[in-house]
């Protein structure tokens, strides 16, 4: 099989944006649609942290144990970790706290994490 695609990871109409005279620097497009259908209901206003769990969403979608399996170019896996509660400030007001958990898989060759190894 191939690597996930953009659109498998981030989301659909995600794409790589080239450098040129009209686009003066590249980078990765995420467009709206894509983390609206990940849950995010206002992109335009929403806080960057509401913006990387919408791109957590996306991911967990595609990047699952079963597509790990089966597909020996996927590094990565996302899934559900343990929710718990915990009080938080001077009201000690209670929150709920959700895990997802990230994995990274690479052939064994050092002990740091570099992105280009994925």
């Amino acid at each position: 099989m191939a690597e996930p695609t953009l659109n498998q990871v981030f989301g659909t109409g995600a794409t790589r944006l080239a450098s040129g005279a009209s686009t003066p620097s590249s980078g990765i497009f995420i467009p709206d649609s894509a983390l609206i259908s990940a849950g995010l209901t206002t992109p335009t206003t929403a806080t960057a942290e509401g913006h990387l769990v919408a791109i957590v969403k996306n991911a967990e979608s595609y990047l699952t144990q079963a597509n790990f399996d089966a597909n020996i170019d996927q590094s990565l896996i996302v899934v559900d970790g343990y929710s718990s509660f915990t009080t938080r400030g001077t009201n000690n007001t209670a929150y709920r706290q959700d895990q997802k958990t990230i994995s990274l898989a690479k052939i064994d060759v050092g002990s740091t994490i570099d992105p280009d190894d994925y």
